[in-house]
């Protein structure tokens, strides 16, 4: 049984198109990544699944319950944390998830040890008002709000922005200690090297699903050649590199360049020929560098 079954979602905004024909399916047991930069359409999506907002078109299964007909049902049984903090700043963070307990008919002490591992964190801190937290005990006193009633499906809406590296490392782990559990997890983030940290990712743009599948298969499935190339004149190489007639693609990936050429065989020496004859020195070229998820988004929005 799948834990989400999305077909040919649409939604509109006026004249925006937020999202298009959107298709996914998520099961118990997973984490499935929504992975896309901001106004990509994620957050749309994951209101239309928590009912939220209603489609245009399309239609929609939670937990097997229909996302027009059974909405009360549906929000019974997950749990939804949305990208901005959004508990009660004025509230100490005990009184949050006791909170968050009651209005679902359920009791903090009773369902405890669901929550135990991550709010067990910031226990030493259940006094403290919930507004005067660090943006990684918020993150985590939210989750903790979401799973006291222990839903089966949870939704997450950006749930690292913001945050440091520290508490992002801290929170994927406490997500795949879930998954492990059995729990159906569908995020959503711009960070692309959280796509990794995903059993399954749907890349989107636009509003528009590009691929679905494994991050270890969407990569493999990249078939050009990355040369990389190191300098301290990144934007300087990028704006001549776009004129050259060989380019197929280049962008700064870090401190690096990641160039792909149109020629499928040449010479390496092209290209630095190309560059010192534009009175560009001090550069390296890497070849075989190898692709990541980032390539592959941006190969695809490329040809959407």
């Amino acid at each position: 049984m799948k834990a989400i079954i999305a077909e040919n979602l649409s939604k509109k905004y006026q004249e925006v198109q937020a999202i298009e024909n959107v298709s996914i399916d998520v099961n118990f047991g997973e984490i499935f990544g929504l992975i896309g930069p901001d106004g990509a359409g994620k957050t749309t999506i994951i209101r239309i699944l928590t009912t939220l907002i209603l489609a245009d078109s399309g239609n929609a299964n939670v937990n097997t319950f229909d996302v027009v007909k059974d909405y009360q049902k549906i929000r019974k049984s997950v749990g939804y944390m949305p990208g901005k903090f959004s508990l009660y700043e004025d509230l100490t963070v005990e009184e949050n998830v006791k909170l968050f307990a009651s209005i679902f008919n359920s009791k903090f002490e009773e369902n405890y040890n669901l929550i135990k591992t991550i709010y067990s964190q910031i226990e030493p801190f259940k006094n403290r008002l919930a507004g005067q937290l660090s943006g990684g005990m918020k993150q985590k006193l939210a989750l903790s709000c979401a799973l006291i009633h222990k839903p089966k499906i949870l939704f997450l809406d950006e749930p690292t922005t913001g945050v440091d590296a520290v508490s992002r490392k801290e929170f994927w782990e406490m997500l795949i200690d879930l998954k492990n559990q059995g729990l159906a997890i569908l995020v959503s983030t711009p960070y692309m090297d959280e796509a990794s940290l995903c059993d399954r990712v749907g890349l989107i743009q636009h509003g528009k699903i590009m691929q679905i599948d494994t991050p270890t298969k969407i990569v493999q499935d990249f078939k050009h050649s990355i040369f990389g190339i190191e300098s301290n004149k990144v934007y300087t190489i990028l704006e001549l590199l776009r004129t050259y007639q060989n380019t197929y693609s280049c962008y700064a990936f870090g401190d690096k360049i990641h160039y792909i050429d149109k020629r499928n065989k040449f010479d390496i020496m092209d290209i630095q020929n190309f560059l010192k004859g534009n009175k560009v020195e001090n550069f390296i070229i890497l070849d075989n560098v190898k692709p990541t998820i980032e390539d592959c988004f941006m190969d695809l929005m490329r040809h959407q």
